[in-house]
């Protein structure tokens, strides 16, 4: 069977600062510069998932896009979007809300019902700016 790649885009808004409450606010200010601000940022994330896996010989489908649509959107946008990573978010609560943390938590969450709706999760891609972005594959070697 031929193993196909297929990605979905969503996006959300959210604040968060990086701070670690032990520092202090010149080492803070050292290690995350403008991200350590005390009033925090935001930005308009991006997200990208990567579902793997053989196209289905009924549908043609590798995972039906409506049904990682909700996956994506219930699990994670409507967890994210307009809210303080940092405050809000249960599943960020005792890690730093870097990007790279919460590729990895994204992870977590959407793994096993990605699979359970027949797909293959293969990568986080997270955007944070034009010029920074973030990709986890599960702490596996890509492909």
């Amino acid at each position: 069977m031929e193993t196909v790649y297929i990605t979905r885009r969503e996006h959300f808004n959210a604040a968060h600062k990086l701070w670690r409450e032990e520092w202090s606010d010149e080492k803070n200010e050292e290690v995350f510069g403008k991200c350590s601000n005390k009033n925090w940022h935001g930005h308009n994330f991006e997200l990208f998932v990567t579902v793997k896996g053989a196209p289905n010989p009924e549908t043609g489908f590798v995972i039906n896009l409506k049904d990682l649509s909700v996956i994506i959107k219930e699990l994670v946008i409507e967890q994210l979007d307009h809210k303080n990573l940092n405050l809000d978010v249960p599943f960020l609560k005792g890690k730093l809300a870097s990007t790279e943390n919460l590729a990895i938590e994204i992870w977590k969450i959407i793994n096993d019902p990605i699979q359970q709706a027949g797909g293959q999760l293969c990568k986080i891609k997270l955007v944070e700016t034009e010029n920074n972005y973030v990709e986890y594959f599960g702490g596996k070697e890509p492909y």
